[in-house]
């Protein structure tokens, strides 16, 4: 059976000009956050140490450890609470609709016996305290007009709940049962986070005019403010506490994080500024932040998460990234070690090895959109949504020079000839367009509705999928087409093409779930009957030495076939990528990479 070996995990979901929440496991260095309808679980002492929750039906908007660390309550967009265990299969434990809308936040109680939720109630009730193990609620949360961004629960006895939102006001409540005790305004913009400290002493709340104020945390009163000199130049989106509730990590747009000393009379001092390696652009703006531990963490808008040692601040920080949209691409090169690359058609292309996991995100001097990618050792091939074909010049981890030519139609499939990788084969609607290099050297329309398409790595012949699930063959010579066969046994449109790595065969896939395996030079059916799965294929993947070929399809799961075995004798990896899978390569004779819609890239470890 193939084994998870590794997976390198997609990173949180951010918004401009919003803060995220990402928090941590009271027992370890794990630290929760959210991608789409995923939760992600990681080891901050080892990315690769990954563990995703996707059984949200709707995007994931937070999550957070329960004080004993055995469970987890993660909401969503629908105003959904699960809770669920920390361990091995997180079996589902309980379900609760507590808002009409959107939740933005939720704590535990530090007894682990109640939840506060909050969020976006369209009108309704927009915060709500209730029971983990029954739902019943446990107050009255009145005060609040606008979407309430933030809450906190006191970690010690008497119990408060503090909560802060759109409405620039920070509500504090007594209980349980919890009722309204006292409101503050003393924001002038939207209040984005709220934290208690650790030993239940004060509350912070840091908002988007730049400020942070500090409150009792028995009595909600003022008590004063982070200093304004050496402040923060933009909107601070998250704050985090020191465990000894000494010190407070805070977050902003002007891509700073900054460390703040709290004094006995209630009023921040700057102790340090960190730098966040990046290029200073957009993507560079921190939206998130988390002291765990040892381990300060901090994430930009563009989805980087950087790891700073709370023991050696002027450490350079490690930093980890990824995904953040559906990975639709993959490319093993044959360097050493062989790299991975991926693409998501956001336009990230990102470098990942084998046993390190995130190398770097290759920058492209045009950060346009990605449909298909392919790569040679020195070279990328990708082509967007643009009508443009984009070679870009690849060494090591930089990009060189990029040319791109426009082929006057949106790019259904993109094929190299990998032995000759200046032959570039493009599909559109209603034909083919051959490259050379980035000149147009024949644009040939086939007279049907063309899917998909293969090149043979010498670019002496040309597989061309259609939508009458048809697989036409045709032989290459200079700059022309010449149709040799045509092949009929899909019974839908061919969605996948790819010939085997010794040319001696090749497989195809429709959307009609089924996968062919052709002896290219009989052109008769090698192995049939592949027909496992229970929707579209999106994807194919030969192993190196020809003797296994792998499906990739819209149902989740990955099937690899043995080509000497019947069909039957199949492996199958059952919820492979949320989703759908949409990327496969092997990158050798029993690794095979996999990626797909829930923005991660896994590697599996075949057994013969």
């Amino acid at each position: 059976m193939p084994q998870l070996s590794e997976t390198y995990a997609c990173m949180p979901t951010t918004e401009r000009g919003r803060g995220i929440l990402i928090s941590g496991s009271p027992k370890s260095n794990s630290i929760l956050y959210t991608n789409n309808r995923s939760v992600l679980i990681l080891n901050l002492d080892d990315p690769l140490d990954v563990s995703v929750y996707g059984d949200h039906g709707y995007q994931a908007t937070v999550a957070r450890y329960s004080p004993n660390g055995e469970w987890i309550a993660s909401a969503d967009v629908s105003g959904t609470v699960r809770i669920w265990g920390a361990y091995n299969d997180h079996v589902l434990k309980k379900e609760f609709k507590i808002l009409s809308g959107r939740i933005d936040d939720l704590q535990w109680s530090p007894d682990g016996l109640r939840i506060v939720a909050c969020g976006d109630g369209k009108g309704k009730s927009l915060v709500r305290a209730f029971m983990w193990d029954s739902g019943s609620n446990v107050g009255e949360f009145d005060g609040h007009s606008r979407r309430v961004l933030s809450c906190g629960f006191k970690p010690t006895r008497p119990f408060r709940i503090v909560t802060c939102g759109e409405d620039y006001l920070v509500n504090f409540y007594e209980g349980p049962p919890f009722k309204f005790k006292l409101s503050r305004r003393d924001h002038s913009n939207f209040v984005n986070c709220v934290r208690f400290s650790p030993d239940g002493s004060k509350f912070i709340s840091v908002s988007s005019d730049k400020k942070g104020m500090l409150f009792d945390g028995k009595t909600g009163e003022k008590i004063g403010e982070l200093s304004s000199e050496d402040g923060h130049k933009g909107s601070i989106y998250a704050v985090s506490w020191s465990a000894d509730s000494k010190q407070v990590l805070t977050v902003s747009a002007d891509k700073s994080a900054k460390i703040w000393e709290i004094c006995d009379d209630g009023n921040g001092k700057l102790k340090k500024t960190l730098a966040c390696p990046g290029s200073g652009g957009v993507d560079d703006m921190l939206v998130g932040c988390l002291w765990q531990n040892d381990y300060l963490v901090t994430v930009s808008l563009g989805g980087t998460i950087s790891i700073f040692s709370a023991n050696d601040l002027d450490k350079t920080p490690r930093q980890i990234s990824g995904h953040m949209k559906n990975v639709t691409s993959l490319a093993v090169l044959k360097n050493i070690p062989k790299p991975i690359l991926s693409s998501s058609y956001d336009g990230l292309i990102v470098k990942w090895i084998q046993g390190t996991g995130y190398s770097c995100k290759i920058q492209r001097k045009e950060n346009t959109q990605i449909k298909c990618l392919a790569a040679v050792e020195e070279e990328i091939v990708a082509s967007g949504f643009d009508n443009k074909i984009w070679r870009i010049q690849f060494q090591g981890d930089q990009c060189g020079a990029a040319d791109s030519i426009d082929i006057g139609s949106q790019p259904k499939d993109l094929n190299l000839a990998l032995l000759c990788p200046e032959l570039a084969l493009v599909t559109i609607d209603s034909g083919v367009v051959m490259l050379r290099g980035t000149k147009i050297v024949s644009t040939i329309n086939l007279g049907f509705s063309v899917t998909a398409s293969a090149v043979k790595p010498d670019g002496s012949e040309a597989i061309i999928g259609g939508q009458d699930g048809k697989l036409h063959i045709y032989s290459i010579t200079g700059d022309s087409l010449t149709e040799e066969a045509v092949l009929e046994k899909h019974r839908g449109a061919v969605s996948a093409i790819c010939y085997s790595p010794d040319v001696s065969m090749f497989a195809s896939g429709d959307v009609n779930r089924e996968a062919i395996v052709w002896d290219r030079v009989s052109r008769e059916v090698k192995l049939k009957n592949m027909l496992y799965h229970t929707a579209r294929i999106n994807c194919l993947a030969w192993s190196p030495d020809s003797s296994m070929v792998a499906t990739g399809s819209l149902d989740t799961c990955v099937i690899i076939y043995e080509v000497d075995k019947p069909a039957s004798s199949r492996m199958t990896i059952k919820g492979a990528h949320l989703g759908g899978v949409y990327g496969l390569a092997f990158s050798d004779e029993l690794s095979l990479v996999s990626s797909g819609e829930d923005a991660c890239v896994r590697v599996w470890k075949l057994s013969r």
